[in-house]
């Protein structure tokens, strides 16, 4: 850690803005009554409008995983009639994370600059209209200019939600408002395939190819959506008309020791330097960084994946909104998979605000990660070795590994956000987590699920899969370990009757 972070250790105080404050620590949820009807108050204003923009935002970004196999049979399909190879349509989707890296870390800058609801709102709308215009794309070109755009529009949203949120919420509040919020992209996954589904009957309609009509029918709402961000997210406590003073006080109050502050400084070089030189932060970056790949993967290959096991075009579209349980015969002697009604959707949502709740709750992020990590690891490894005849074995995996994967996302990002300590390093922090992780780390998820494997079962990716969720456990041990061994250095130097602020675990 840095020396000005030791030296506020030791003392058992934390600095913002020039102000030395007592530190105390809370690990309890709101504790009375007007505490309570304030978080809900929040809630329904930030929670539901800041799930909506990411909705869009992961639908606009993965659609073009089903836009690759609409209607492939008839070859109207986005690769083919762009005449795009498989190493083609690749680099399409790995050139979205070059821009989604490049842009991440100045794009939480301005978050704080130009306040939340202007500058999420603007980002919005230049991701919506960038993707009508991928609907126009005719070569490969154009579609890797297009997605490179998209990735820069886009990168923004994440780390500046995740980021806003500490400027409303105490650090045992924030993992399980971060799981709704990713919730949203499961069901942006889920929904995705059954908007496929529906669109892909489209096909030919005013001389468009289906998946044409898909970018332009998602990319509408976020362009429309910008203007209700702009007019209704609330930007800071202090500034929100719609809470009374007693209300805004409180707010401010709640956050006075472990929260970001509207009034806040903007980073400067002497902040970017101690959290670049802040190195128990690169086993944050790293974790994540690794967690990442199934993320990514999952999300753009679901629909391929589906497909692997024996559906074709629009049914494997349909299918990309899986469910947990299926019921399967020998594909051999020509039998159909017959499905329960319990999705691969649900599983994802109920896993991550269940283990996130959890991890507020106990103070145990790093063993919820590891925990949920391992899980997942275990279902990729068995995936990777079963006979790629085995649908159901296999889908079966895919459901457990994806919810693994899924869960460990909120809680680390939780744990990051409430180990640092000013409102201009965590927003830079923040942004350096998600653009190497989900920037850099995503790349390789791209790759790793290989056209050439359908008919194996794709024993890569799941292998890969599964290497990276058992480095995100072992990680997160690593880390508690260390955190613990931190504390301890803390309370022994710390003042006797003194309250200091130690990490979370």
């Amino acid at each position: 850690m840095s020396d000005s972070g030791e030296k506020s250790e030791a003392a058992g105080h934390h600095v913002e803005g020039g102000h030395r404050k007592r530190i105390a620590v809370s690990n309890i949820l709101a504790s009375n009554e007007a505490e309570r009807k304030l978080l809900w108050r929040q809630d329904k204003r930030i929670i539901p409008l800041s799930a909506g923009i990411y909705f869009l935002c992961y639908l606009d970004r993965s659609n073009i995983g089903n836009a690759k196999i609409l209607n492939n049979t008839s070859h109207d399909d986005m690769q083919s009639q762009n005449g795009m190879s498989n190493y083609q349509f690749n680099v399409a989707l790995m050139i979205f994370l070059i821009g989604y890296f490049l842009f991440e870390v100045p794009s939480n800058i301005m978050l704080k600059k130009l306040r939340p609801s202007r500058w999420l709102a603007t980002i919005m709308f230049l991701w919506g209209a960038i993707t009508i215009g991928l609907g126009g794309t005719k070569t490969y070109a154009e579609v890797t200019v297009v997605r490179f755009l998209l990735g820069a529009a886009e990168a923004g949203l994440f780390p500046g939600l995740v980021y806003y949120l500490t400027f409303w919420y105490k650090s045992d509040e924030r993992s399980v408002r971060v799981a709704i919020i990713l919730a949203s992209a499961t069901l942006a996954g889920a929904f995705g395939g059954a908007i496929a589904y529906g669109i892909g009957h489209m096909n030919g309609i005013a001389g468009h190819a289906a998946w044409r009509w898909l970018f332009w029918l998602e990319g509408i709402p976020s362009c429309l959506s910008a203007v209700a961000v702009f007019f209704f997210l609330p930007d800071f406590p202090e500034r929100a008309h719609w809470l009374s003073e007693a209300e805004k006080d409180l707010a401010v109050q709640r956050l006075h020791l472990e929260g970001s502050k509207g009034e806040g400084k903007g980073v400067t070089w002497e902040d970017a330097k101690a959290t670049l030189m802040d190195w128990r932060l690169y086993g944050h970056y790293a974790i994540y960084f690794a967690v990442s790949l199934p993320f990514s993967s999952l999300s753009l290959f679901v629909p391929s994946i589906t497909q692997g096991l024996g559906f074709k075009d629009l049914e494997a579209q349909l299918m990309s909104v899986p469910p947990y349980a299926v019921s399967v015969k020998s594909q051999s002697s020509q039998d159909i998979m017959s499905f329960t009604d319990a999705t691969l959707t649900e599983g994802n949502t109920v896993s991550q605000i269940l283990v996130s709740w959890s991890a507020d709750h106990f103070n145990q992020r790093g063993y919820h990660c590891a925990g949920a990590a391992f899980v997942g690891a275990i279902a990729f490894l068995v995936s990777a070795v079963l006979p790629p005849d085995n649908w159901g074995g296999r889908y079966a995996t895919l459901v457990i590994g994806s919810a693994g994967a899924f869960a460990c996302v909120p809680p680390m990002l939780g744990w990051l956000s409430s180990n640092i300590w000013t409102t201009a390093s965590t927003g830079l922090a923040i942004a350096i987590n998600v653009s190497i992780g989900a920037g850099l780390g995503q790349i390789p998820g791209v790759w790793i699920y290989k056209a050439d494997e359908a008919t194996k079962g794709y024993p890569t990716g799941h292998g890969v899969n599964c290497a990276m969720l058992f480095v995100v456990a072992i990680g997160a041990i690593g880390l508690v370990i260390f955190y613990k061994r931190k504390n301890r250095d803390i309370q022994s130097v710390a003042i006797e009757g003194d309250e200091v602020r130690l990490y979370k675990l």
